[in-house]
Parts: structure tokens; C-alpha cells; sequence
């Protein structure tokens, strides 16, 4: 996108003091060395540091260099608008929120027959709490169609066990693996749903996937969840309620109004993730930085 604005663009694990107009930093904390770096090289130049989850909800950084970034920063993305209520008051002006875009999938496959498919997206890890749907749809009524349908890799030993025991044990649960991008999207926008389980988010990018897919959400009650379907969207649930999360999904396989209600809230927020949208935000802010047609780094 910032190629598309007629800048020339570098893309780099590390800055090592290469020459650049402005750098833009993904990971205030996993970056933290580059944004030194090139702030004692270039002292008055731009520096953007884009925020994750994991730089300020996870403790996988240091507190620290996370808030050096930050401090250092000229401006601070966001995902969505939620996470700047959880920074220092003294950052909150620097920050800008630019929703990450998502493309609807490239082709699409019909629902399944006699099931009422829910998609849980993310590689098998502790912070998306990966197994909360399968948990869930055990308590569900034998009556019920729903099936869940998780697409990630297991990063574990213990995940890759457990998967493969859920898969064997639970007729409502099925691990398809790490698939490709494309094709895990062709297998959301089948489903009914999408849940999304974790126990914190910056701002999940299967959700803008899912409301541009045409699918409806149900997630936790995160900041990263909450910024990016809204206060009062109907279908979010606390942070590892087993009991809630199997409520909402009877009521979204058996209450047609509640399953509307849950569409109509994703398509009001459809055109914040549209790719249009994200371009604006990126070229009001190199505009605001005062960047023309110059070299970044990213």
C-alpha cells in the first residue's frame, strides 16, 4: 500500500543504520533495537511504531523497551481504537488507528449439509486458548448440528496431542491443520460462524477476514475483539467461560433473529476493512508526517 502511494519501500527483519526518510516499526517490543537505532541515527526523522497484542497484553517483551518505543515513536498504530484506552495517557495523542484490511476468499464452497459449521482461525497456541470451542460444543444438546472446524498449526508437541485426541474423541470437533491462506479462507466462508477464543488480541486480522467473508463472529470479550466489532456487538462472551461460549452458539445455530442480529452488526462494520479504507488512513498519515514521494523502510 505504501508502494501504491509512490514511495519506495524496503522491507527489513532489522534497521542497521541504512539510509531511509522514515521507518515504519512492526512490534513496539520484538523491534525495540531498531527503533534505537535509528532514532539515535535520525533523530528528527519520522518513526512509526505499529502496536500488537503481544506488545502490550502478552508480558512476552519487556516492559520496558516496549515503552521506549513508544515514547520514541512519532506516531503509534493501532489496529483498532480499544487498545489506546490500555496506553499511558501521555501516548494517547500520538496514536492512529488504521484497521487492517482483508479480501473476500477467491472462491467459495457451499455450506455443508446437516451442519451448522463454526471456524476457529489461529495457530495452535496458548493465548488464543485454542480448544475453548471444542470444550464448548461438548455441552451442546445431542441435537445439535454444530460442528467446529479449527485451520492453524500446532506450535507444540502438547497442541499437536491434544488436537489429534480432541479430533479422535469429539465427534463436533475437526483439525484440518495449517493450511494455506487462500484455502483457509475458502473453509471460513463455508462455515456459519467464526469464533474467535483468545484471551487477549491487538486486533485480530480473522475478524476483519470473517465480516468481509459474510461471516458472523462470536469472540471474547478483548480489546482487541471489542475495538474491532464494537461496545455493544451481541456476540462476545468473557475470556474462557466455557458456559457462555456454548450459549451463544446454541443460540446462533437455533435463533434465527439472534444469528441476524450478529450479521447485521459484522455488515455494518464491513467497510472499515476494506482495502480503500486502509489506503486512505496510510496516505493521511505519511501526509500528516509530512512524507512525500521519499524512501521508507519497514
Amino acid at each position: 500500500m505504501i508502494r501504491q502511494l509512490g514511495h519506495s519501500v524496503e522491507v527489513l527483519e532489522t534497521f542497521s543504520d541504512q539510509s531511509a526518510d522514515g521507518v515504519i516499526v512492526l512490534h513496539a517490543g520484538r523491534s525495540a533495537a531498531s527503533v534505537r537505532r535509528f532514532r539515535a541515527r535520525y533523530p528528527s526523522r519520522p518513526l512509526v511504531v505499529a502496536v500488537t497484542g503481544t506488545d502490550i497484553y502478552d508480558n512476552e517483551f519487556d516492559p520496558a523497551q516496549v515503552a521506549h518505543s513508544l515514547t520514541a515513536a512519532d506516531r503509534i498504530i493501532l489496529l483498532q481504537p480499544r487498545t489506546a484506552e490500555d496506553l499511558p495517557v501521555a501516548l494517547r495523542p500520538k496514536v492512529r488507528v488504521i484497521y487492517q484490511s482483508a479480501e473476500p476468499p477467491a472462491r467459495r464452497e457451499l455450506p455443508r449439509p446437516n451442519s451448522f459449521e463454526v471456524a476457529v482461525v489461529g495457530h495452535l497456541r496458548p493465548v488464543k486458548d485454542p480448544f475453548r470451542a471444542a470444550e464448548a460444543s461438548r455441552l451442546l444438546e445431542p441435537s445439535s448440528r454444530i460442528r467446529i472446524i479449527h485451520l492453524g498449526q500446532a506450535l507444540s508437541a502438547d497442541m499437536t496431542d491434544r488436537a489429534r485426541r480432541e479430533t479422535a474423541e469429539n465427534p463436533r470437533f475437526e483439525w484440518l491443520g495449517d493450511l494455506s491462506h487462500d484455502e483457509t479462507l475458502v473453509v471460513m466462508s463455508r462455515c456459519q460462524l467464526v469464533a474467535v477464543t483468545s484471551l487477549s488480541e491487538g486486533g485480530p486480522a480473522v475478524i476483519a477476514e470473517a465480516i468481509v467473508a459474510g461471516v458472523p463472529v462470536i469472540a471474547t470479550r478483548v480489546s482487541g475483539c471489542v475495538g474491532m466489532l464494537g461496545d455493544e456487538y451481541p456476540g462476545l462472551f468473557p475470556v474462557g467461560d466455557t458456559e457462555a461460549l456454548a450459549r451463544l452458539l446454541t443460540r446462533a445455530e437455533r435463533e434465527p433473529a439472534f444469528y441476524q442480529a450478529l450479521q447485521l452488526a459484522c455488515d455494518r462494520r464491513r467497510s472499515l476493512f476494506r482495502p480503500e479504507t486502509e489506503l486512505a488512513a496510510w496516505r493521511d498519515l505519511l501526509a500528516e508526517l509530512r512524507l512525500g514521494e521519499r524512501h521508507i523502510r519497514a
